[in-house]
């Protein structure tokens, strides 16, 4: 495959960019295709980064890549895939110490969860609006109610992201909450038991951002029978 624009530019997190990694990887690329790549910020037409196709593992994470379909950045990706894409991102050794991988286990099988929020404002929001009926963490750690599950023992739920980001029409949250321009307003005749939870679906990406720093609880291994 020749790419028909010998020109596109590239963006990349910027812990990958701090590396010093793109100046090790482009021109190989650029020298072997004779395509002219420009790095930017963010929006490239290519992008290493959250999502995508997992190539590549380094600093504690899985990096993946996208990329527009246009020839050029078409034929970038497939070249980072392929194996001479491999073997140059294996060489990349500053100071002699091999930064990144692309031998990994079946990494694509996982799903990495990426939210857009705040961490830092979900907690305060998790404090504010559930902390009244969960413990969120030690902050609150002797305020919840009852049986009312913690933040870290849902975290053990498979779904558990789903169940953060619906749950306003879970039971017994619909009969309290209204999320703003989603939920209907409460009937006039039957106003919520409890002082209601207003929030916004900002505030819940927020939140959620924030439990996925949250480590599952640790239940211990199942009971065995006798």
């Amino acid at each position: 495959m020749q790419a028909q624009s010998a020109y596109f530019t590239i963006s990349a997190a910027r812990e990958v960019r701090d590396t010093g990694f793109l100046q090790h990887l482009l021109p190989r690329f650029s020298l072997k295709h004779g395509v002219r790549i420009t790095q930017v910020d963010e929006g490239g037409d290519v992008a290493i980064g959250d999502k995508g196709v997992p190539v590549f593992t380094g600093l504690d994470k899985v990096w993946s890549v996208t990329g527009s379909k246009a020839a050029g950045p078409e034929l970038f990706v497939e070249w980072l895939l392929s194996d001479i894409g491999k073997r140059t991102i294996e060489s990349f050794k500053p100071d002699g110490v091999a930064i990144f991988t692309t031998q990994f286990e079946d990494q694509t099988a996982e799903t990495v969860l990426v939210f857009d929020g705040d961490p830092v404002q979900g907690e305060a929001l998790s404090l504010t609006h559930c902390g009244r009926c969960h413990v969120i963490n030690e902050t609150n750690r002797m305020k919840g109610m009852g049986q009312t599950p913690s933040f870290a023992l849902m975290r053990t739920f498979d779904d558990w992201d789903n169940r953060f980001a619906t749950f306003f029409v879970l039971n017994p949250h619909p009969s309290f909450t209204q999320i703003s321009g989603i939920t209907e307003a409460f009937a006039a005749h039957l106003p919520p038991a409890i002082v209601p939870l207003e929030i916004t679906q900002d505030e819940i990406d927020h939140i959620l951002s924030y439990v996925a720093t949250i480590a599952p609880a640790d239940l211990g291994a199942p009971l065995q029978s006798q």
